[in-house]
């Protein structure tokens, strides 16, 4: 199964606002796709003084095996735009699955 990590640094004059804006659009996301499980993640040590982001997307395994289509990554993309002013950087996004045990 196909999961997005999506990491970036926030400018500190901006959190707030980027949190709104990040739980709003994922909020909207899910609404659309229901089997989406959407997170918001911060690193703990506060790395080089601007606090870094992860937002980390997956699907509900029931609902399909594939994961994270390229479909659903572009409308995560489309969805975080108005995230961009409140960042310091790119969006920078991984896709990891799940290794066979």
């Amino acid at each position: 199964m196909r999961e997005l990590f999506i990491y970036y640094r926030v400018r500190m004059d901006s959190i707030d606002i980027a949190r709104d804006v990040t739980h709003a659009f994922q909020a909207r996301l899910r609404v659309r796709h229901p089997q989406l499980r959407a997170r918001l993640l911060q690193r703990a040590d506060g790395h080089g003084g601007m606090p870094t982001w992860m937002e980390h997307y997956a699907i509900d395994p029931d609902a399909t095996a594939a994961g994270i289509d390229a479909a659903l990554e572009a409308e995560i993309a489309a969805e975080a735009a108005e995230l961009m002013p409140c960042i310091d950087g790119e969006r920078h996004t991984e896709a990891f699955t799940a290794c066979a045990s």
